[in-house]
């Protein structure tokens, strides 16, 4: 097919009247036939190698569609011009099909650090949580969903604790995980990497009961699986790029899209006062669970100050999803709204490794334009010289149901649990126990007060000894640290756990049973076991009420904290207490 302006090949034809080529855009085809305006526009797309032609086949049998697109095209031909600035003020001078090889090379690599992350915090954890000694052992889980149900608890509950329930089988998983994220991370076997990993973050999960039940490890296991599609799976070494599915790329930018609008809708959804009056980050720094230092000065910032960064966050969460399949300059300042937003919120916070996978998923947004000319070069010659991509009926099959299955969850989210099809909540419930399509929205209703729990032993219940987390907030002179990308996780459900009653949390009854049992496993996760020859015959919970200092006061006094003691949080209890 070639292409030449109207005045150098009018010429050649005669029966083409010169106003129509001043009209519209001319298809000669090799028959002699000519087509004009819209219908030629579509006949030229259809014969580009890949395409269906689906757009012309809807032109000639959707009545009354021809003319719609003959009118749009007739409007657009007559104001060129005009077209033509906003064609570049949306997508640049350069309207060529955008290609993503060096970001997706660099997704794959970033989501490789995150998995290394997750893997290795949990590693030094594992055996105080859900290990035989732990808070919450897996082997009694398994035990009790076995009594439960027949064969189908392999597929209610997928993991491979069913194989190896004991500790070594808990550090082989995350052995194993640990293995292959550093592959994932250096470009070595990156479809097997993504998968091994995946099913062995899939397995921890499941084992880790609600220790693992945060959002970022939901996400991390369906980022991970729609990765395994992404990645090139015949090949042994990605460096600088590789030419990915636009099937797979299209998910993944699907799930950051519901991650970060459902982050935003459900905060106006839930009708909390404090986030539609913009007032919700003068309560956030010092509420969250775990606040680094850098969130004490923030809350300093002035009233004005926290409302206009509020109205930011909105516009991160709610608007700028909406441009991320939109012309590419908006593409990308949907990418630089994201970016920005999970720094600052990385920066305040510690969200364990949900700020870098975020912002991983948010770099496949970047087509190799974005990227230096020798980075993209690069890319583009590696992915020319090594294609590679997963069957497409392989590909269309999984993209199809994963992408239907996730709809349902995203759905709800927004409210039209009414809207559902029967059928795809049906597969839904057939794909969910595999947490790979799941549903997100975090902080919905912002929590206006802090009460911290300070659990405490004793020899004789006269006197008490506080017993030290490592990063919760006690010591109201201890500086708050920065800990992500690990997570402390049983630092972390002590804040959950203060939301609610000491009646709702069986996790924390086990928890004091395993300090009454001096279990090392356990105190190991503490930062001071105060009984460290033998464990204390009583334990007991109290509640404090928390709160960031002003400068005054901790120039004064060098406090970062102020606190009330509110009461207790569970009674003095002794091991006959479960023996009764």
């Amino acid at each position: 097919m070639d292409y030449a302006p109207s005045q150098e090949v009018a010429a050649r034809f005669p029966e083409i009247p010169k106003e129509a080529f001043q009209k519209s855009f001319q298809l000669v085809l090799p028959d002699g036939e000519v087509l004009e305006g819209a219908e030629a526009v579509l006949a030229t797309l259809a014969r580009i190698p890949g395409r269906q032609g689906l757009l012309l086949k809807l032109y000639g049998n959707i009545p009354g569609l021809a003319p719609i697109l003959e009118l749009f095209y007739r409007i657009v031909a007559g104001h060129r011009s005009a077209a033509l600035r906003v064609t570049h003020l949306l997508w640049g001078k350069s309207v060529l099909k955008p290609t993503y090889n060096a970001a997706s090379a660099l997704f794959l690599r970033l989501l490789g650090l995150c998995y290394l992350a997750a893997f290795v915090s949990l590693w030094l954890q594992v055996d105080g949580l859900i290990g035989s000694s732990g808070i919450t052992p897996v082997g009694r889980l398994l035990d009790w969903i076995r009594g439960q149900s027949g064969a189908e608890r392999y597929w209610l509950a997928p993991t491979l604790s069913w194989l190896f329930p004991s500790d070594a089988g808990l550090h082989a998983l995350c052995g194993v995980g640990t293995a292959a994220s550093i592959a994932l991370l250096l470009g070595v076997m990156p479809a097997a990497g993504a998968a091994t990993a995946w099913v062995c973050y899939l397995s921890l999960s499941v084992s880790g009961q609600i220790f693992l039940e945060y959002q970022w490890d939901i996400l991390l296991t369906e980022t991970g699986l729609l990765a395994i599609f992404l990645a090139p799976p015949l090949r042994r070494r990605i460096r600088s790029g590789f030419s990915p599915s636009p099937i797979a790329r299209f998910l993944l930018v699907w799930l950051l899209l519901r991650v970060m609008f459902s982050s935003g809708f459900v905060k106006l959804a839930s009708g909390d006062p404090a986030w539609r009056d913009l007032t919700a980050l003068q309560y956030h720094y010092w509420t969250q669970p775990l606040p680094p230092w850098t969130a004490w000065y923030m809350n300093l910032a002035s009233p004005s100050f926290q409302k206009l960064s509020c109205a930011f966050m909105f516009v991160a969460e709610l608007l700028a999803p909406l441009l991320f399949f939109a012309p590419r300059r908006l593409r990308l300042l949907g990418f630089g709204l994201t970016v920005l937003l999970e720094s600052l919120i990385a920066l305040t916070g510690n969200y364990a490794f949900f700020n870098l996978l975020a912002i991983a998923l948010a770099f496949l947004l970047l087509d190799d334009k974005a990227f230096p000319r020798r980075w993209r070069e690069s890319a583009r010659k590696e992915a020319a010289a090594k294609p590679g991509r997963w069957p497409k009926a392989i590909l269309a099959t999984a993209a199809v149901l994963l992408f239907l299955a996730s709809a349902v969850p995203f759905m709800a989210t927004l409210n039209l649990e009414s809207w559902i099809p029967r059928p795809l909540v049906a597969l839904y419930q057939v794909v969910a126990p595999f947490r790979s399509t799941s549903g997100y929205g975090l902080f919905a209703i912002m929590t206006k007060t802090r009460l911290e729990i300070v659990v405490e032993g004793s020899d004789d219940g006269v006197e008490w000894r506080a017993y030290e987390f490592r990063w919760k907030p006690g010591d109201p002179k201890r500086r708050p640290a920065f800990v992500a990308p690990h997570q402390p996780r049983l630092d972390w459900q002590m804040w959950f756990a203060s939301l609610g009653r000491f009646q709702e949390n069986p996790w924390f009854a086990a928890f004091l049973r395993k300090l009454l049992e001096g279990s090392p496993a356990v105190t190991g996760l503490l930062e001071k076991n105060p009984f460290p020859d033998r464990p204390p015959r009583f334990v007991r919970a109290r509640a404090f009420d928390y709160r960031f200092t002003d400068s005054s006061e901790r120039r004064r006094t060098g406090a970062w904290w102020s606190r009330e003691e509110r009461g207790a949080y569970s009674p003095p209890l002794s091991l006959s207490d479960w023996t009764r």
